[in-house]
């Protein structure tokens, strides 16, 4: 059985996430709850943990794998240019459930942009991942926690009953909201696109772009 770390999901104590941020350092994987569902965590630095994770889900490696960053001061690790839009939509829809894919810097992991030298990146309305992001110097993998293909998790009991042991530690911070998933939307494009639908309607994206 993996580690269960019980949290407060509006204000976990520092004391637990430093020790879950010491876990994720030393190569652990992780679930832990987002604003939309359980998602699966490893130090997007670490290679050798961010190919377990592909392991553990069981995710082809020609699929990115998005990240967490703590604020938009860690925005600059992950990439060197940031568009007018993508700022309009930062603005606007962050910290929350809006995944912008941006031209990844060069120190970005490939494994994360599966080649495509673009990341996926959005700033997390949780406290609880949003933390742990801050807790190893910026960004956490934010894929769901479950297999490749099947249903999203929005307790911890379910992680565990689809995940088992096959991860190191479980945050638990109580149920998610569930329901859709983060909106994706292709800023390095101009005008942006629409990736994927979710929590933030494609109507909202475009009503907020036509400001500029």
């Amino acid at each position: 059985m993996p580690k269960i770390f019980t949290v407060d999901p509006r204000n976990p104590k520092q004391a637990i996430i430093d020790e879950i941020g010491n876990l994720l350092r030393a190569g652990g994987i992780i679930a832990y709850p987002t604003e939309t569902f359980y998602g699966l965590g490893a130090d997007s630095r670490n290679d050798t943990a961010i190919r377990t994770l592909f392991s553990i889900k069981g995710r082809d490696f020609d699929k990115p794998i998005p990240i967490i960053i703590g604020s938009r001061h860690n925005l600059n690790a992950f990439t060197h240019h940031i568009p007018e839009k993508g700022t309009l939509l930062m603005d606007t829809f962050w910290p929350g459930g809006l995944t912008l894919l941006f031209n990844a810097a060069p120190e970005v992991s490939s494994k994360l942009t599966a080649g495509t030298g673009k990341i996926g990146i959005r700033v997390s309305s949780h406290p609880v991942a949003s933390r742990l992001a801050e807790a190893i110097s910026g960004a956490i993998t934010s894929t769901s926690a479950n297999i490749s293909g099947d249903v999203e998790c929005s307790t911890s009991d379910a992680v565990i009953d689809i995940l088992g042991d096959k991860i190191d530690a479980i945050v638990d911070g109580g149920p998610t909201p569930g329901g859709k998933g983060s909106t994706i939307v292709d800023i390095t494009v101009d005008p942006p696109v629409t990736i994927r639908e979710g929590v933030i309607s494609e109507a909202r994206i475009t009503e907020t772009l036509r400001k500029i």
